[in-house]
């Protein structure tokens, strides 16, 4: 019997979440709000928080505290000192970080994802029983048991796996990861349409179009877009690329004034979903 992609079904699983109860009801744990608003977090973190939407953000993917969410190379912890205090009492987190075990991997990268473990696998008062797991290359490409997973959570990260050029691989591991009818959340720096690829793995900014044709060659589908992450004050064409922009200031001094008013980058946030095989009756 052929299988058919019911994808309103799974819109419908996804959907739930906004439908039975609310998500940031506490319930025996803290609410997503008082995770963002919490005087633990690191204050630089806290600091960017109008750049990057965190409530807003994790809302529009439909985080509940009951979930089992992977986050995907979450470096220094930005995101994980949101999603793992709000989902210890109830739900799991997974930060699938840098390859640190393998001996090829660079040291810079070994040493953050040793530092993040030490601190978020070792405070489980605050942050539960976070499990740590590698992804990447050379052959890292299981970043929590296949099908467990509720939500997946990328920010600002495909343009480094595109310049690696083991972007699909990623996706795939994604889509393996999740359960069906799971959400597949993308944060990332948006490239004009017209960029081409090579533009978008220098620059670091990817077009709209480039993410959801990878998600979509891994089995995704697109569900929703959002402007939660926009910033029409970029215009993408810096000259140390999106790197030019805070945080980073690649360039020092220069223009300093000028890309702080431009402020962190344009970001496409994209929604999607993994559809659920349905066999059709008789």
């Amino acid at each position: 019997m052929h299988k058919i992609l019911l994808l309103l079904s799974a819109v419908f699983v996804s959907s739930c979440t906004w439908y039975f109860g609310s998500w940031d009801e506490p319930q025996g744990g803290i609410s997503l709000e008082q995770a963002v608003a919490s005087s633990d977090r690191t204050p630089a973190f806290a600091a960017r928080d109008a750049a990057r939407h965190p409530l807003q953000t994790l809302q529009f993917f439909g985080l509940r505290a009951d979930q089992t969410v992977v986050e995907i190379w979450p470096a220094g912890g930005w995101w994980a000192e949101i999603l793992a205090p709000y989902l210890k009492d109830r739900g799991q987190y997974y930060a699938a970080h840098f390859v640190s075990s393998h001996p090829n991997s660079p040291a810079w990268r070994r040493e953050m994802a040793e530092k993040f473990s030490a601190r978020f696998a070792g405070q489980p008062q605050r942050y539960g029983q976070v499990k740590v797991t590698e992804l990447g290359r050379p052959d890292y490409w299981t970043p929590a048991p296949a099908g467990s997973a509720d939500l997946v959570l990328t920010f600002r990260n495909v343009h480094n796996w595109m310049k690696g050029d083991y972007a699909p691989r990623m996706f795939q591991a994604f889509n393996d990861t999740l359960k069906a009818g799971g959400i597949l959340g993308v944060v990332e720096h948006r490239a004009p349409p017209e960029t081409s690829l090579e533009e978008m793995k220098q620059s670091g900014y990817v077009t709209e179009a480039h993410v959801i044709a990878l998600a979509e060659a891994a089995g995704f589908k697109l569900m929703e877009k959002s402007e939660i992450n926009a910033n029409p004050a970029d215009t993408a064409d810096h000259p140390a690329g999106v790197w030019t922009l805070p945080p980073s200031l690649r360039l020092g001094e220069q223009d300093r004034a000028k890309y702080l008013a431009i402020g962190e980058s344009d970001r496409m946030t994209l929604k999607f979903v993994k559809p659920i095989l349905v066999a059709p009756a008789g």
